[in-house]
């Protein structure tokens, strides 16, 4: 009897034991299934945030979002790149100086953000000295770039790594000897004037390579580098990227505007002289003249015109007593 009792007293213990063992399981299987579901809780929560509102930053790349639950986030944007292959597929041509005749500039954006350097691809300035002479109206005639005086011999060296498009002292303008190249950024640079030319078209160059020698070859009065900046076949002031002086970059990445490829746009300006620069375009677009004939007098000329002496004379910079000339051409508006 003693031993049946034993072993039944043994059976309900373990039966006890288990059963605890059990419970404390399910206790434990319970608390990760509580954690567990606050995991999928937040992610849920993190998912279903609404936006309000987007900030923008001092980085025109980043954005910030605002949530309604008044918390925020970064938002980064695509940034440009430099590349190094299809810049150099079409509108690709050795034999002319100028390859992109015919571009659509309707085509090119208002802005144009362009990367000039990165970890892989860099900068040289061409030759460190003080501009001479700056992208402006110059004698009647558009000077489409920057003058850089130097010594006939001294090495001029490429802006930034490329393939060379053009390279010739024939044919060139009043360049003389000419180089142009094409970067991977999507510019190209002139270099012209030069004495001696030490690349061929199709060449790769790096920045900093020497790519000629300087002189005063073409319509020149004396040695200098002309060197120029261009977009899509349209040239913008250099200074706008390079500080020539101090042999550097203005920054890694550059704006272009459409408006740059006006020769009264240069670096520099305030933004009154920006809005004047456009004027002057357009009122160079609308101007009229006026072939100076046999016996014309500016009185007779501004009453034909319907205009006023006075606005012809303001117009040509001469004086009401200005003797003309037959043949001479007078702008009247």
């Amino acid at each position: 009897m003693k031993k049946i009792l034993s072993i039944i007293l043994f059976l309900a213990i373990a039966f006890t034991g288990f059963a605890q063992i059990d419970t404390d399981d399910n206790f434990f299987e319970d608390e990760e299934d509580e954690e567990l579901a606050d995991a999928d809780s937040t992610s849920i929560e993190k998912v279903v945030k609404i936006a309000v509102d987007t900030l923008r930053t001092k980085d025109k790349y980043t954005n910030v979002i605002l949530y309604e639950d008044q918390t925020w986030d970064y938002l980064p944007l695509p940034r440009p790149g430099i590349d190094s292959t299809s810049i150099y597929d079409r509108w690709w041509n050795t034999e002319s100086l100028h390859a992109y005749i015919g571009y659509p500039k309707e085509s090119i954006p208002d802005e144009v953000d362009i990367l000039l350097v990165d970890e892989t691809h860099g900068f040289k300035v061409p030759y460190k000295t003080k501009v001479h002479s700056g992208f402006k109206w110059r004698r009647k005639r558009a000077h489409t770039g920057v003058d850089l005086p130097l010594d006939t011999g001294d090495s001029v060296r490429v802006a930034f790594d490329g393939v060379v498009r053009f390279s010739s002292s024939s044919h060139t303008g009043g360049y003389g000897g000419l180089i142009v190249v094409r970067h991977s950024n999507g510019l190209e640079t002139y270099y012209g004037h030069l004495s001696k030319r030490l690349v061929i078209p199709g060449e790769p160059v790096k920045a900093g390579e020497v790519i000629g020698l300087g002189g005063s070859t073409g319509r020149s009065t004396g040695p200098h580098l002309h060197f120029e900046t261009r977009y899509k076949g349209q040239a913008f002031d250099p200074e706008r990227i390079i500080e020539f002086e101090h042999g550097a970059l203005r920054g890694s990445l550059f704006t272009l505007k459409k408006d740059y490829f006006n020769i009264y746009s240069h670096y520099g300006q305030s933004e009154k002289q920006e809005a004047e620069a456009k004027a002057a375009v357009v009122a160079a677009k609308q101007a009229q003249y006026y072939k100076v004939r046999s016996g014309d007098t500016l009185s007779r000329i501004a009453s034909r015109n319907g205009t006023t002496v006075a606005k012809i004379c303001k117009l040509n910079g001469i004086s009401a007593n200005k003797v003309i000339r037959p043949g001479q051409t007078l702008r009247v508006r």
